[in-house]
């Protein structure tokens, strides 16, 4: 049968038969990938922890009919094991993990570096977890094809500031188009959904509390409209506010 190698990260994996799993995983190269790991559930299997979510590795696999078997994986990034040591974290990998699963399927670079970023990122801690969640979700939607606006006018084009958001509109939108009762942002969760967007992480490190809950509430619409069905891990996810360490 015909083997192939990738680089690849781990998404969600499944039990299968006594000792066998079958891992879901995101190809640089290939796209989305569902592999057989033999043996793995036993303590004497090669693979041990490195077919677990979150993990990156170099992969080594031959074609099967309906599953491909995994004959080789060698850690690259091992992110999985310091995400779980913050518990914002990983219930942000997760909703991470889960959106790239639902929204990839076909090779994309992009989407592959976007989401080994965004796992770097949190394995580091270099921002609040929610801040980095919200950012790759905003960032994968618009490599998927629906990027959001957030200056002018969805619908009229017109130049903004504009402050009613509409999920299924696209983003903001002038008065004069927006719907009865629509949400209203402010100026400042305005700017921090551009940052967001952007990667102007200067701009989100500063938001207050209340402004990143309102663009958090906002991404969540803007996805869930998306993806058609609700994220289960976005319900599990733990939004506390990051408290500044203690200083010695």
């Amino acid at each position: 049968m015909p083997t192939y190698r990738d680089e690849a990260v781990v998404l969600r994996t499944h039990q299968l038969g006594e000792a066998d799993r079958i891992v879901t995983m995101l190809g640089r190269r290939r796209g989305k990938i569902r592999a057989v790991a033999k043996g793995v559930r036993r303590t004497s299997s090669r693979f041990g922890a490195r077919l677990e979510p979150a993990m990156v590795v170099d992969l080594q696999c031959y074609e099967g009919r309906s599953l491909d078997v995994i004959q080789q994986a060698e850690s690259i990034g091992t992110y999985g094991a310091s995400i779980a040591t913050d518990y914002a974290g990983f219930t942000a990998a997760n909703v991470i993990l889960e959106t790239a699963d639902r929204l990839t399927d076909e090779a994309s670079q992009p989407q592959y570096l976007l989401l080994i970023g965004a796992l770097r990122s949190l394995a580091r801690q270099d921002h609040d977890p929610a801040l980095i969640l919200d950012s790759y979700l905003l960032r994968a939607l618009s490599i998927a094809g629906w990027a959001p606006t957030f200056g002018d006018c969805a619908v009229t084009g017109a130049p903004g500031p504009h402050t009613a958001f509409v999920a299924q509109l696209g983003g903001v939108v002038a008065d004069e188009v927006a719907p009865p009762g629509v949400p209203r942002l402010s100026v400042e969760t305005i700017e921090l959904l551009g940052a967001l967007l952007s990667g102007e992480w200067d701009v989100a490190d500063a938001a207050a509390q209340r402004t990143r809950g309102q663009a958090s509430g906002v991404i969540a619409a803007y996805v869930q409209f998306h993806l058609e069905r609700g994220l289960k891990s976005l319900g599990h996810l733990d939004r506390a506010p990051r408290l500044p360490a203690a200083s010695a």
